[in-house]
């Protein structure tokens, strides 16, 4: 239960540092693929970093594994630019809730 706190920590302090966003909340319930794509490196870094923490299993180590996650951000951003129209919380099941 950690894990997710602090993945929503940081991702909070990456949308306070960064000024090019247009807004402080994101709905990911809301977001399509075609938005999660269209944002920039530092936010879909935030929104990886956040899905990974969700994804991750409950009693898994508290592991950073920055390989795993840009192995699935590759995943994602390929399943988002194939399905723009998705909504990201399918692509985001599809790649990660394994």
């Amino acid at each position: 239960m950690l894990r997710p706190a602090i993945a929503a920590a940081i991702a909070c302090l990456g949308f306070a540092a960064s000024p090019a966003m247009a807004a402080a909340t994101i709905p990911l319930a809301d977001l399509s693929c075609k938005q999660f794509t269209d944002y920039n490196k530092d936010n879909t870094m935030i929104i990886l970093n956040w899905l990974d923490g969700f994804y991750s299993d409950k009693d898994a180590a508290p592991v950073i594994d920055f390989d795993r996650m840009g192995q699935n951000g590759k995943k994602l951003e390929d399943y988002c630019k194939a399905n723009p129209d998705a909504p990201m919380s399918k692509a985001a099941e599809k790649v990660m809730g394994q």
